[in-house]
């Protein structure tokens, strides 16, 4: 059921989260499937709806920085001064856990991500209920994630207990993610806040990935944000002939006549634009009925950088569990 973010129904979302149960609630990235972070049963509901595999840790959400000392044991200095700056928002940090973070939240890691979101509404509801928030983003694992409530419904309805409506995501991509291994901070996920801009606050951030840190993060399986439909990833200037079972996904080229559907993410070339219009673009490509989507490269700085992440996992073979 979706109902609007007025503070009755805050209240009743609170209430679920006690009770172990499941709320939808929006940030500003994209909606996440939330559930009490400290409660195993709940965090397995979690797994359960999304059919998510349990190897693939989920995002602790916090609603201010005296909860974060629930949840993590340590937070390097460079990882404070980058709180500082870009907390509320989307930023996460993949810390050393507290013993209060049970394993299904953290895939058994020693570490565990965390953020503070941005939404006012999503971080009502974590005060409200007293307890950090589990929310992996609220759709079925490895397909293209939602940034309204009717995303949600469309996809995952009796599964959750209540959808908080709070508008579209006004980011419209995930979070970045951000490692710290002694001196060492390396890049995880491309996402909300860009590289540059955290490389102005803190120096280098790295982005070769070792071994362990391999699924360190949601989101780093070479498969996901996936359409049902084929995306193939093309150039603007390359030649595409249009038919009725294709769709195109452009960046800033106007849409071109032929194909079952078409989308642009930013006629201006605004990559922020782009990212706040990808996943829903995706979305009504893919309810078109097109059997393959031809999807425009974009420019790999700025936001840019998180699109092109979405589009290479969205264009590999998915992951069948």
């Amino acid at each position: 059921m979706i109902v609007p973010a007025d503070s009755s129904f805050l209240d009743r979302a609170a209430e679920i989260i006690r009770s172990g149960g499941l709320v939808a609630i929006p940030t500003e990235t994209v909606y996440g499937l939330g559930a009490d972070a400290l409660n195993p049963a709940a965090c397995a509901r979690i797994f359960a709806a999304k059919k998510r595999p349990f190897f693939d840790p989920l995002i602790v959400h916090i609603s201010d920085i005296e909860m974060l000392k629930t949840v993590v044991s340590s937070v390097p200095e460079k990882a404070q001064r980058l709180m500082d700056l870009f907390w509320p928002g989307p930023l996460t940090f993949v810390l050393p856990r507290s013993a209060a973070v049970p394993d299904i939240a953290t895939s058994g890691l020693p570490t565990v991500a965390v953020r503070m979101p941005a939404h006012p509404a999503a971080r009502e509801i974590i005060r409200r209920s007293g307890t950090p928030i589990a929310a992996p983003s609220a759709n079925p694992f490895g397909y293209i994630s939602p940034t309204t409530a009717a995303h949600v419904e469309a996809q995952l309805g009796d599964d959750v207990d209540l959808i908080i409506d709070g508008g579209s995501c006004s980011v419209g991509v995930e979070s970045t993610i951000v490692s710290f291994q002694e001196s060492v901070i390396r890049l995880l996920r491309p996402g909300g806040i860009s590289r540059e801009d955290l490389e102005s606050a803190v120096g280098e951030i790295f982005t070769d990935i070792s071994s362990d840190e391999a699924i360190h993060a949601p989101g780093m399986l070479d498969s996901h944000y996936a359409p049902k439909a084929r995306l193939v990833l093309i150039s603007e200037d390359d030649p595409v002939t249009p038919s009725f079972n294709s769709a195109l996904l452009s960046f800033r080229k106007p849409v071109q006549d032929g194909f079952k559907a078409s989308e642009v993410l930013s006629v201006s070339g605004d990559l922020s634009e782009a990212a706040v219009n990808l996943f829903a673009a995706m979305r009504r490509l893919d309810e078109s009925g097109a059997e393959i989507i031809y999807a425009h490269r974009v420019p790999e700085h700025g936001l840019g950088d998180a699109v092109m992440n979405r589009l290479r996992k969205a264009a590999a073979q998915r992951i069948t569990h």
